[in-house]
């Protein structure tokens, strides 16, 4: 627990949780360390600034910590996500408002802060995210649909573009596949190269979430008008071809045997059933770029090696 130090309005305390803490400090260092520290000003200064109640516990993901509040003018419930700026996150606002307008099924952008990358959003059942659905199979029909509806959107100029990506990944391909240790994992990469490979040319032009697992799509709330809407959340938006977009609903909740169903499934749901191949060659472009982050940060027992999970979504779709 940490003091609020912005105003004695809002005199308190924030719950920067220690997992959020331990990423920070972890994967952004110097920088990371400087976003602790200044996020207890900087939520007193919003929750002062924009007219904002403390409305229960801090939740967090990877890079942001969100906190439940209530606008005090109408007394609409709300959620303040506090998140450093980076090529990820710049985009976030964007693509919110793109899918805002037309009506494409994301969380709704209330504010923005551009200087700071604060972000106010509608409140959304926190307690009902996707994951938590029984029916799994049916919770990937869900996805598929709100994938669709995302992707259907055109990306607007000037965010990150899935064709800066594929340089880069393939930029870095001979020097990943040197460095795994094992021979087999040697040749599933160099497959996962030759397939990005034949689809570079093409990267696409939709507007795309890039990590729409199951933890990021929650149950709309009655009071927004949203009762019985799965709603999509915490894009790290960019164009490109919604092929790219598969991989996290196959490695998230992951089953083996269910790696061919869930993709012929949501290739299904977007449209791309008559061109498997090219979403096949996507999907295996998100094995690659992860390998290649892996490996370039040498995270720990991954260093040198193609991780369990997404080694087999590569050979399941690549017929092995």
């Amino acid at each position: 627990m940490v003091r609020l130090t912005h105003g004695p309005r809002i005199a308190g305390v924030i719950d920067i949780p220690d997992e959020l803490i331990a990423t920070q400090y972890a994967y952004n260092g110097a920088a990371g360390r400087a976003f602790i520290a200044a996020l207890p000003e900087l939520a007193g200064r919003f929750l002062e600034e924009w007219g904002l109640r403390p409305d229960g516990p801090s939740m967090y993901g990877v890079c942001a910590l969100v906190l439940p509040v209530v606008r005090e003018a109408d007394g609409v419930p709300a959620a303040l996500k506090l998140q450093s700026v980076d090529e990820e996150t710049a985009g976030e606002p964007v693509a919110l408002r793109a899918w805002g307008a037309a009506g494409a099924g994301a969380v709704e952008l209330l504010d923005h802060d551009p200087e700071t990358g604060v972000l106010l959003l509608e409140r959304l059942d926190e307690g009902r995210p996707l994951s938590a659905v029984a029916d799994v199979r049916g919770a990937v029909g869900v996805l598929g649909g709100v994938l669709a509806r995302l992707a259907a959107v055109p990306a607007p100029e000037g965010l990150r573009t899935l064709g800066g990506a594929v340089e880069r990944m393939l930029a870095a391909a001979p020097g990943t596949v040197g460095r795994l240790a094992d021979a087999a994992d040697r040749r599933l990469l160099a497959d996962c190269v030759a397939a990005v490979r034949e689809v570079a040319g093409e990267p696409g032009d939709r507007l795309l979430h890039w990590d729409l697992h199951y933890d990021n799509v929650l149950a709309g709330r009655a009071d927004a008008g949203r009762a019985g809407e799965w709603v999509a959340l915490d894009p790290k938006p960019l164009a490109g071809d919604p092929g790219f977009e598969l991989f996290p609903a196959l490695v998230n909740l992951f089953d083996a045997d269910e790696v061919v169903w869930r993709f012929d499934a949501l290739t299904e749901a977007l449209g791309l059933e008559r061109d498997r191949g090219r979403a096949r060659a996507w999907t295996l472009g998100r094995v690659l770029q992860n390998t290649v982050w892996a490996v370039e940060e040498g995270e720990g027992e991954r260093e040198g090696r193609i991780a369990p999970d997404h080694a087999e979504i590569a050979r399941r779709l690549l017929g092995r």
